[in-house]
């Protein structure tokens, strides 16, 4: 996807700092609306299709973590969610929501920028490596290598787009353990043990969605003291 073409929704209560992101990411080439309240997201997101949600977390009335909740029974669009410096519970709870980053205020408009050109680069794109098998069979479940789609069944099984990206990183290396470090890196984030705590819950997450008992994983196993590894059958 090319950023240029890429409509994002900003989601704050703050008209200014509403109007001024709008501003800067539309003279970066974006196309932007903007909704002030979850409310008024709802009404915005029931007309049309984004590629990108900027959202606040404390929001009077719904908040921006449990709107990212709903939001995922029925969107899979990326959202990067705009937390007060030192909420760390709140980082975590937006990301067990469903949400695909965060970013701490007060922050550079430029970081912002790079996260979310960052995200929209892990959209779908086409498999780059070659594999022989081109769909993987995790139980009931099954994953399309190239296409980036999981199947139950008849029935398609919702992905985020970074948990869409942490299959396609395992699926290009399956049975091989890569660390959360490497993790980190093949999605684009900051190093350090925050980031890794993150896809910690990123794994956990996806974990909910391929495996019959979460807890006692049989796909997407734990490697000690190497990292994660997806063993499909």
């Amino acid at each position: 996807m090319s950023e240029m073409d890429a409509h994002l929704l900003i989601v704050d209560d703050d008209e200014r700092i509403r109007d001024l992101l709008k501003k800067f990411l539309m003279r970066s080439g974006f196309l932007v609306t903007a909704a002030r309240d979850a409310a008024h997201a709802r009404r915005v997101l029931s007309g049309l299709d984004f590629d990108m949600i900027v959202m606040d977390v404390m929001m009077p009335g719904e908040d921006g973590v449990s709107l990212t909740r709903t939001l995922r029974e029925t969107h899979t669009t990326p959202i990067l969610l705009l937390t007060a410096r030192g909420e760390t519970e709140h980082r975590i709870a937006g990301l067990e929501a469903g949400a695909d980053d965060y970013l701490a205020k007060p922050f550079e408009p430029k970081e912002l920028l790079l996260r979310i050109n960052a995200i929209l680069r892990r959209m779908p794109e086409t498999q780059a490596h070659d594999t022989a098998t081109k769909i993987l069979s995790l139980g009931p479940i099954r994953y399309d290598v190239e296409r980036g789609e999981m199947w139950q069944g008849e029935d398609p099984v919702r992905l985020t787009a970074t948990e869409s990206q942490l299959m396609k990183i395992f699926s290009a290396q399956p049975g091989e353990p890569i660390s959360r470090a490497k993790l980190v890196e093949d999605l684009g984030r900051d190093k350090g043990q925050a980031q890794e705590r993150a896809v910690d819950v990123q794994i956990t997450r996806l974990r909910r969605k391929i495996e019959q008992d979460p807890k006692q994983p049989r796909y997407l196993q734990t490697v000690r003291g190497a990292g994660y590894m997806l063993a499909p059958d």
